[in-house]
């Protein structure tokens, strides 16, 4: 009995002792600048910004290398707003890939376009593509100007 007392308590312990270990590398992006769309800004396709207005038009954000694979997205901006948002590139390399995709980007579209911004929540089980979409929009959004 007291073996058996004695295998739970240490099995428990190291179970939290895992559970309380943090990844060093933060959730998202790999470290590689050339990687992680550090690249040359992307150039709009739609009209310039004029001032302090934003430009209406389409922008094409930053391809924004994950560690799953890249992410892409197209912003359309009227009236100094977002309003649609169209993913160009998502991380597809296998089935998984493809099953996280598919229930997390229309999530973080639906959520940037209600925000109007890319300032959103990541998809939880999506850290990685919520973190490339996110970038790739915010950088759509810089070039539009808003």
């Amino acid at each position: 009995m007291r073996r058996a007392v004695l295998t739970a308590a240490s099995t428990s312990a190291l179970v939290v002792l895992l559970l309380s270990l943090k990844p060093h590398q933060p959730a998202g992006l790999t470290g590689d600048p050339a990687r992680t769309g550090a690249a040359p800004a992307p150039t709009p396709s739609g009209p310039a910004s004029r001032g302090n207005r934003p430009a209406d038009g389409t922008y094409t954000g930053a391809s924004i290398s994950t560690r799953y694979g890249t992410v892409q997205v197209m912003a359309t901006v009227k009236a100094g707003r977002l309003t649609t948002v169209k993913v160009l590139r998502a991380p597809a390399e296998n089935g998984r890939d493809r099953e996280i995709a598919a229930y997390a980007l229309p999530r973080l579209t639906q959520e940037a376009l209600s925000a109007h911004s890319a300032h959103i929540d990541a998809v939880s089980g999506a850290s990685y593509t919520s973190a490339g979409y996110i970038r790739s929009l915010q950088s759509a959004l810089d070039r539009a100007g808003v």
